[in-house]
């Protein structure tokens, strides 16, 4: 049987953290892996309570978060309402988030009942760039999964740009729930002032666990070309690379969950049967 413990990390700088712990509720010592979300993302969008279930059937310890600034309060599970931290969000405090709850459950791996030396990471969209980056340099981590992650963080025009600084922020759309959310320009500072540490194509080809890149053919979003720069940046041999076909940037999957899809059941196949072979 599968259960569910949620819980809230305290950070030194960032607000509260959501977290929620899937597992079987055996008395089994199980691998653990961690799921970063992307842009305009959150731990219950969609399919990833599902996917989380899936892969907890297969006996992993499965945690997945709500990124400090992603816009939904830690006692919010659906709705963007903090759209003033959304502003504030910053790839570096995503670092830091994800380097916080690996560190909680490392740390407390004997109070989950967790074998801390078998964690992996899992990533969608920008949290795929968020799980190679703290990847290449953790030695922690012992395998990595992306789904339709990004290649460069850096993903704006210099239109874009110029506007961005002359106005202070960006506003960016979102048509699934109407509201203008903002993005100050200390996003924008962060990506130009650490251009070493978010080089995600740098730190992929530094990785030396094993890695599967999963992507939609006909992701509008991010596009498929993408998986392949990250895949030949990757040197690794135990790097592999799925492009599914007929299927975009959530494989087919919409939110709020309606169901899965064929091409999500394939991407639980491939993350289930990869992370059996590798922790």
């Amino acid at each position: 049987m599968i259960s569910k413990k949620s819980l809230y990390l305290n950070s030194l700088n960032n607000p509260e953290i959501a977290v929620d712990l899937l597992r079987n509720d055996n008395n089994a010592q199980l691998p653990v892996l961690i799921f970063a979300h992307g842009f305009k993302g959150f731990k219950d969008w969609g399919s990833f309570p599902y996917y989380m279930r899936k892969l907890a059937e297969f006996d992993f310890a499965c945690v997945s978060f709500n990124f400090s600034h992603n816009g939904v309060s830690p006692k919010n599970k659906l709705e963007f309402d903090r759209l003033d931290l959304f502003a504030e969000n910053t790839h570096s405090k995503e670092l830091e988030d994800l380097q916080n709850v690996i560190s909680h459950f490392y740390d407390n791996s004997e109070k989950y009942n967790l074998d801390k030396s078998r964690i992996g990471l899992i990533g969608h969209s920008r949290g795929g760039a968020a799980v190679i980056l703290q990847s290449s340099g953790d030695d922690r981590i012992k395998a990595l999964l992306t789904l339709a992650s990004v290649s460069d963080v850096n993903r704006y025009t210099a239109e874009q740009i110029k506007r961005w600084r002359q106005a202070g922020y960006i506003e960016i759309p979102n048509t699934r729930t109407n509201q203008m959310m903002r993005m100050n320009v200390s996003f924008l500072n962060d990506i130009e002032s650490n251009k070493e540490k978010l080089n995600v194509l740098r730190a992929a080809a530094g990785l030396q666990i094993p890695f599967m890149i999963i992507h939609g053919k006909e992701d509008l979003a991010v596009t498929y070309t993408e998986a392949i720069k990250i895949y030949n940046a990757a040197t690794n041999a135990k790097t592999e690379l799925y492009i599914i076909e007929n299927t975009g940037h959530t494989f087919g999957v919409e939110h709020p969950f309606k169901g899965t899809t064929k091409a999500f059941e394939e991407v639980i196949s491939l993350s289930s049967e990869f992370f059996k072979r590798n922790l």
